[in-house]
C-alpha cells in the first residue's frame, strides 16, 4: 500500500506546479515517496518525517523550481544537482523535464545508495556521482589542458557551507548557464522568484557570464 494516493500527492502539490502536470508525475512521486519513508527509518535523509510535509517542502518546491526553469533551458541541456540529499531538487526536476540530463552529486555513501535506489527503482537515466563536487574528473580541451567539468544549470538546496559551494558550483556552470540556489534569503542582486504556499522561500537565478 503506498504512503500516499496519487490524488492526495496531486492536491498538495497543484499550488506549485499548477493544474497540468506531466503524465505519469504522481506514480512516479508516490514510488519516490514510498522509498523516501523506507530509507528514511533506518537513515537520515531528512528531518522531515511527515509524508504531506515531505510532499509539500521537498517535492512541491523542488517542482516549482523546475517549472521556473522550464523556459530558461533547451532539450538535452545538462544540470548538476550539487549537494543532491535525497534528490532535491534534482530528481523532482527529471521528473518534471525527461529530456534533462541530471546528474546528482552526493558524497555521503548512504545517501548515494538511496539514490542510486531511486533512479533504478523509476527507471531514469539520472547519473548519481558518489563524491565531493571539487572531485569530479575534469576534462580536456583542445589546446586549452584541463578544465573543469561544466553544465548548463547548477543546482542547490540546503546544502552545508552555502557561501563556499556557490564559489564551487559558479565554476561548474558553463558561460552562459544558471545557478539556482533554493534558499530563505532573498538576493536583492540576483532574480529571485518566491516558493508558493509557504511565503518563506525563495527560488534564486543567477546567469553566468
Amino acid at each position: 500500500m503506498r504512503t500516499l494516493s496519487e490524488e492526495r500527492i496531486a492536491k498538495l502539490i497543484e499550488p506549485y506546479v499548477g493544474p497540468d502536470a506531466p503524465e505519469g508525475l504522481y506514480g512516479q512521486l508516490s514510488a519516490y515517496l514510498d522509498l523516501l519513508m523506507k530509507w528514511n527509518a533506518r537513515t537520515n535523509l531528512t528531518s522531515i518525517r511527515q509524508p504531506e510535509e515531505i510532499v509539500r517542502r521537498h517535492f512541491g518546491e523542488s517542482l516549482f523550481a523546475g517549472i521556473q526553469l522550464k523556459p530558461r533551458v533547451e532539450e538535452g541541456a545538462t544540470l548538476l544537482d550539487f549537494g543532491s540529499g535525497a534528490g532535491f531538487p534534482g530528481i523532482p526536476i527529471q521528473l518534471l523535464l525527461p529530456t534533462v540530463r541530471v546528474t546528482l552529486a552526493e558524497s555521503q555513501g548512504k545517501k548515494a545508495s538511496f539514490l542510486r535506489e531511486v533512479v533504478r527503482t523509476l527507471g531514469l537515466a539520472t547519473e548519481v556521482w558518489a563524491g565531493r563536487v571539487e572531485e569530479m574528473p575534469e576534462i580536456s580541451g583542445v589546446n586549452a589542458g584541463a578544465q573543469a567539468r561544466q553544465f548548463d544549470v547548477v543546482t542547490l538546496r540546503a546544502v552545508d557551507n552555502m557561501k563556499l559551494a556557490m564559489v564551487e558550483a559558479r565554476r561548474r556552470v558553463k558561460v552562459g548557464g544558471w545557478l539556482v540556489a533554493l534558499t530563505t534569503e532573498l538576493g536583492d542582486d540576483l532574480e529571485s522568484i518566491r516558493i508558493p504556499a509557504d511565503g518563506l522561500g525563495w527560488v534564486r537565478f543567477e546567469r553566468v557570464g
